[in-house]
């Protein structure tokens, strides 16, 4: 298991700061777990199932639209 900081949350995902806390916030997008007193992560793994299931309901829509 790796965790992974915001930085790489990002460049992973290629959403901005506020549109993953956003996400977060509506329930969408994998919580962050505390690092620490000011630091929080990611589990890797997580994010990339996030970001596999939106590529799914991409190819579903694809599949359905054709």
């Amino acid at each position: 298991m790796r965790i992974i900081r915001l930085k790489d949350v990002k460049h992973s995902t290629g959403l901005g700061r506020s549109t993953i806390y956003k996400y977060i916030s509506e329930g969408s997008f994998p919580k962050p777990i505390s690092l620490g007193d000011r630091a929080v992560g990611w589990v890797e793994s997580e994010v990339m199932g996030w970001v596999m299931t939106r590529i799914e309901a991409r190819d579903l829509q694809v599949a359905a639209a054709a």
